[in-house]
Protein backbone atom coordinates (compact mmCIF):
# COMPACT_ATOMS: atom_id res chain seq x y z
CA UNK A 1 0.00 0.00 0.00
CA UNK A 2 1.23 3.56 -0.91
CA UNK A 3 2.70 5.21 2.00
CA UNK A 4 1.74 8.85 2.12
CA UNK A 5 5.20 10.23 4.04
CA UNK A 6 7.44 8.40 1.46
CA UNK A 7 5.92 10.35 -1.63
CA UNK A 8 7.40 14.06 -2.22
CA UNK A 9 5.11 16.73 -1.82
CA UNK A 10 7.95 19.38 -3.79
CA UNK A 11 8.10 19.58 -7.29
CA UNK A 12 10.22 17.01 -9.68
CA UNK A 13 13.75 17.92 -10.79
CA UNK A 14 13.24 17.53 -14.08
CA UNK A 15 11.76 20.83 -14.46
CA UNK A 16 12.46 23.85 -13.74
CA UNK A 17 9.78 26.69 -12.66
CA UNK A 18 9.67 29.00 -15.88
CA UNK A 19 9.42 26.49 -18.06
CA UNK A 20 6.70 24.71 -16.43
CA UNK A 21 4.46 27.88 -16.18
CA UNK A 22 4.86 28.33 -19.94
CA UNK A 23 3.96 24.69 -20.43
CA UNK A 24 0.87 25.06 -18.86
CA UNK A 25 -0.48 28.02 -20.63
CA UNK A 26 0.05 26.16 -23.67
CA UNK A 27 -1.75 23.12 -21.93
CA UNK A 28 -4.69 25.39 -21.04
CA UNK A 29 -4.81 26.99 -24.67
CA UNK A 30 -5.12 23.90 -25.87
CA UNK A 31 -7.56 22.58 -23.37
CA UNK A 32 -10.04 25.76 -24.16
CA UNK A 33 -10.01 24.28 -28.04
CA UNK A 34 -10.44 20.69 -26.61
CA UNK A 35 -13.66 21.33 -24.67
CA UNK A 36 -14.93 22.89 -27.90
CA UNK A 37 -14.72 19.96 -29.80
CA UNK A 38 -15.57 17.67 -26.37
CA UNK A 39 -19.08 19.63 -26.52
CA UNK A 40 -19.50 19.80 -30.21
CA UNK A 41 -19.01 15.45 -30.56
CA UNK A 42 -22.12 15.14 -27.66
CA UNK A 43 -20.16 11.60 -27.19
CA UNK A 44 -17.89 11.97 -24.03
CA UNK A 45 -18.09 13.77 -20.82
CA UNK A 46 -15.25 14.39 -18.24
CA UNK A 47 -15.36 14.11 -14.60
CA UNK A 48 -12.33 15.51 -12.92
CA UNK A 49 -12.26 14.81 -8.55
CA UNK A 50 -9.95 16.63 -6.78
CA UNK A 51 -8.92 15.86 -2.93
CA UNK A 52 -6.73 16.98 -0.38
CA UNK A 53 -5.81 18.08 3.05
CA UNK A 54 -7.53 21.41 3.70
CA UNK A 55 -5.31 24.11 2.54
CA UNK A 56 -3.72 22.00 -0.34
CA UNK A 57 -5.01 23.81 -3.21
CA UNK A 58 -8.29 22.66 -4.47
CA UNK A 59 -9.56 26.37 -5.28
CA UNK A 60 -6.36 27.33 -6.38
CA UNK A 61 -6.30 24.60 -9.23
CA UNK A 62 -9.92 25.88 -10.16
CA UNK A 63 -9.21 29.35 -10.56
CA UNK A 64 -5.48 28.75 -12.19
CA UNK A 65 -6.43 25.66 -14.46
CA UNK A 66 -10.40 25.69 -15.32
CA UNK A 67 -11.28 29.43 -15.96
CA UNK A 68 -9.52 29.12 -19.16
CA UNK A 69 -11.94 26.82 -20.11
CA UNK A 70 -15.39 28.95 -21.32
CA UNK A 71 -17.92 29.05 -18.47
CA UNK A 72 -20.41 27.57 -20.42
CA UNK A 73 -19.12 23.72 -20.85
CA UNK A 74 -18.07 23.57 -17.11
CA UNK A 75 -19.34 23.37 -14.12
CA UNK A 76 -18.10 23.37 -10.54
CA UNK A 77 -19.59 21.68 -7.89
CA UNK A 78 -17.98 21.78 -3.81
CA UNK A 79 -19.15 19.40 -1.54
CA UNK A 80 -19.63 20.61 2.17
CA UNK A 81 -21.27 19.04 5.25
CA UNK A 82 -24.13 17.01 4.69
CA UNK A 83 -27.73 19.54 4.93
CA UNK A 84 -30.11 17.76 6.88
CA UNK A 85 -32.20 17.23 3.67
CA UNK A 86 -28.74 15.22 2.18
CA UNK A 87 -28.73 13.44 5.28
CA UNK A 88 -32.41 12.18 4.66
CA UNK A 89 -31.36 10.23 1.37
CA UNK A 90 -28.16 7.49 0.71
CA UNK A 91 -24.80 9.41 0.33
CA UNK A 92 -24.41 9.14 -3.23
CA UNK A 93 -27.94 11.20 -3.41
CA UNK A 94 -26.19 14.69 -3.50
CA UNK A 95 -23.40 13.48 -5.69
CA UNK A 96 -25.14 11.98 -8.61
CA UNK A 97 -27.23 14.94 -10.27
CA UNK A 98 -23.87 16.97 -10.68
CA UNK A 99 -22.30 13.99 -12.81
CA UNK A 100 -21.32 15.75 -16.20
CA UNK A 101 -24.04 15.73 -19.48
CA UNK A 102 -22.43 14.69 -22.58
CA UNK A 103 -19.76 16.72 -23.97
CA UNK A 104 -19.57 18.66 -20.32
CA UNK A 105 -16.88 19.14 -17.90
CA UNK A 106 -18.00 19.16 -14.00
CA UNK A 107 -14.95 19.54 -11.47
CA UNK A 108 -15.46 18.23 -8.06
CA UNK A 109 -13.82 20.45 -5.22
CA UNK A 110 -14.04 17.45 -2.23
CA UNK A 111 -16.91 14.58 -3.81
CA UNK A 112 -18.36 11.58 -2.54
CA UNK A 113 -14.70 10.75 -1.02
CA UNK A 114 -15.48 13.04 1.82
CA UNK A 115 -18.20 10.51 3.24
CA UNK A 116 -15.68 8.05 3.34
CA UNK A 117 -12.92 10.60 5.17
CA UNK A 118 -14.95 12.17 7.28
CA UNK A 119 -16.83 9.77 9.26
CA UNK A 120 -13.74 7.36 9.20
CA UNK A 121 -11.56 10.25 11.11
CA UNK A 122 -14.62 10.43 13.84
CA UNK A 123 -16.10 7.70 13.88
CA UNK A 124 -19.60 8.31 13.05
CA UNK A 125 -19.88 5.53 11.80
CA UNK A 126 -20.04 1.50 11.89
CA UNK A 127 -16.90 0.47 10.21
CA UNK A 128 -19.46 -1.85 7.67
CA UNK A 129 -21.01 1.09 6.25
CA UNK A 130 -17.81 2.27 5.84
CA UNK A 131 -16.73 -0.91 3.85
CA UNK A 132 -19.65 -0.59 1.58
CA UNK A 133 -19.32 2.91 0.69
CA UNK A 134 -15.65 1.95 -0.88
CA UNK A 135 -17.77 -0.55 -3.24
CA UNK A 136 -20.54 1.68 -3.65
CA UNK A 137 -18.15 4.17 -4.61
CA UNK A 138 -16.47 1.80 -7.00
CA UNK A 139 -19.69 0.51 -8.54
CA UNK A 140 -20.43 4.38 -8.87
CA UNK A 141 -17.69 5.51 -10.45
CA UNK A 142 -18.24 2.52 -13.16
CA UNK A 143 -21.47 2.83 -13.84
CA UNK A 144 -20.17 6.38 -14.70
CA UNK A 145 -17.57 5.08 -16.84
CA UNK A 146 -20.22 2.93 -18.96
CA UNK A 147 -22.00 6.06 -20.03
CA UNK A 148 -18.82 7.67 -21.58
CA UNK A 149 -18.17 9.44 -18.83
CA UNK A 150 -13.98 10.32 -18.57
CA UNK A 151 -12.89 10.39 -14.78
CA UNK A 152 -9.76 11.94 -13.18
CA UNK A 153 -8.91 11.63 -9.88
CA UNK A 154 -6.31 13.66 -8.42
CA UNK A 155 -4.95 13.55 -4.79
CA UNK A 156 -3.61 16.90 -3.70
CA UNK A 157 -0.62 15.99 -1.84
CA UNK A 158 0.84 18.20 0.53
CA UNK A 159 3.29 18.56 3.84
CA UNK A 160 1.91 19.47 7.04
CA UNK A 161 4.11 22.03 7.18
CA UNK A 162 3.29 23.90 3.75
CA UNK A 163 -0.63 23.29 5.34
CA UNK A 164 0.08 25.16 8.53
CA UNK A 165 1.82 27.86 6.41
CA UNK A 166 -1.17 28.14 4.41
CA UNK A 167 -3.75 28.22 6.98
CA UNK A 168 -1.76 31.05 9.09
CA UNK A 169 -1.67 32.92 5.33
CA UNK A 170 -5.41 33.17 6.32
CA UNK A 171 -5.55 34.62 9.26
CA UNK A 172 -2.93 37.47 8.36
CA UNK A 173 -3.17 38.31 4.93
CA UNK A 174 -6.43 40.55 4.24
CA UNK A 175 -7.32 38.99 0.86
CA UNK A 176 -7.19 35.53 2.39
CA UNK A 177 -9.00 36.05 5.13
CA UNK A 178 -12.33 35.17 4.16
CA UNK A 179 -11.15 31.85 3.34
CA UNK A 180 -10.56 31.02 6.92
CA UNK A 181 -12.40 28.51 9.15
CA UNK A 182 -11.79 27.93 12.81
CA UNK A 183 -12.53 24.04 11.43
CA UNK A 184 -9.15 24.61 9.50
CA UNK A 185 -7.00 24.40 12.44
CA UNK A 186 -8.92 21.94 14.64
CA UNK A 187 -8.87 19.40 11.67
CA UNK A 188 -5.14 20.04 11.05
CA UNK A 189 -4.81 18.12 14.18
CA UNK A 190 -5.63 14.82 12.94
CA UNK A 191 -3.52 14.97 10.24
CA UNK A 192 -2.23 11.47 10.69
CA UNK A 193 -6.05 10.32 11.04
CA UNK A 194 -6.74 12.01 7.74
CA UNK A 195 -3.41 10.67 6.05
CA UNK A 196 -4.20 6.80 7.09
CA UNK A 197 -7.47 7.20 5.63
CA UNK A 198 -6.64 9.11 2.36
CA UNK A 199 -4.06 5.76 2.30
CA UNK A 200 -6.97 3.09 2.29
CA UNK A 201 -8.70 4.99 -0.35
CA UNK A 202 -6.38 5.71 -2.67
CA UNK A 203 -5.75 1.60 -2.58
CA UNK A 204 -9.08 0.84 -2.06
CA UNK A 205 -10.44 3.26 -4.52
CA UNK A 206 -7.53 3.11 -6.79
CA UNK A 207 -7.70 -0.59 -8.36
CA UNK A 208 -10.20 -0.02 -11.34
CA UNK A 209 -9.44 4.00 -11.61
CA UNK A 210 -6.35 5.04 -10.30
CA UNK A 211 -5.44 8.01 -8.70
CA UNK A 212 -3.13 11.28 -9.89
CA UNK A 213 -1.08 11.80 -6.58
CA UNK A 214 0.28 15.70 -7.43
CA UNK A 215 2.78 17.12 -5.49
CA UNK A 216 1.13 20.25 -4.56
CA UNK A 217 3.71 22.03 -2.35
CA UNK A 218 4.58 24.56 -5.24
CA UNK A 219 1.80 25.70 -6.80
CA UNK A 220 2.96 26.42 -10.34
CA UNK A 221 4.10 22.40 -10.22
CA UNK A 222 0.65 21.52 -8.83
CA UNK A 223 -0.71 23.28 -11.83
CA UNK A 224 1.54 22.60 -14.58
CA UNK A 225 1.05 18.61 -13.22
CA UNK A 226 -2.76 19.08 -13.78
CA UNK A 227 -2.86 21.22 -16.76
CA UNK A 228 -1.33 18.23 -18.43
CA UNK A 229 -3.17 15.61 -17.19
CA UNK A 230 -6.23 16.49 -18.51
CA UNK A 231 -4.90 17.69 -22.01
CA UNK A 232 -3.19 14.03 -22.35
CA UNK A 233 -7.10 12.70 -21.55
CA UNK A 234 -8.63 14.93 -23.68
CA UNK A 235 -6.29 14.62 -26.49
CA UNK A 236 -6.21 10.84 -26.26
CA UNK A 237 -9.61 10.32 -26.76
CA UNK A 238 -9.04 11.56 -30.67
CA UNK A 239 -12.06 13.82 -30.87
CA UNK A 240 -13.07 15.56 -33.83
CA UNK A 241 -15.94 17.70 -34.89
CA UNK A 242 -18.88 16.59 -36.25
CA UNK A 243 -19.57 16.74 -40.09
CA UNK A 244 -22.78 18.19 -41.33
CA UNK A 245 -24.94 20.08 -39.95
CA UNK A 246 -24.86 20.17 -35.80
CA UNK A 247 -28.03 20.00 -33.82
CA UNK A 248 -26.05 22.21 -30.98
CA UNK A 249 -23.77 24.93 -31.45
CA UNK A 250 -20.01 24.08 -29.76
CA UNK A 251 -19.56 26.36 -26.77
Amino acid sequence: MLKLNKVSTGPGSGIHRKDAEKATEQYKEELFHLQNVLFAGQKYSLLIIMQGMDASGKDGTIRDVFTSMNPMGINIKSFKNPTQEERSHDFLWRVHPHAPAKGMISVFNRSHYEDILVPTVHRVLDKKVIDDRYEQINDFEQLLQGSNTIILKFFLHISPEEQQKRIKERLLIPHKKWKYDKSDSREAKFWTEYTKVYEQILKRCGTHLPWIVVPADSKWYRNYIIAKEVRDTLRALKMRYPSGNMSNEAV
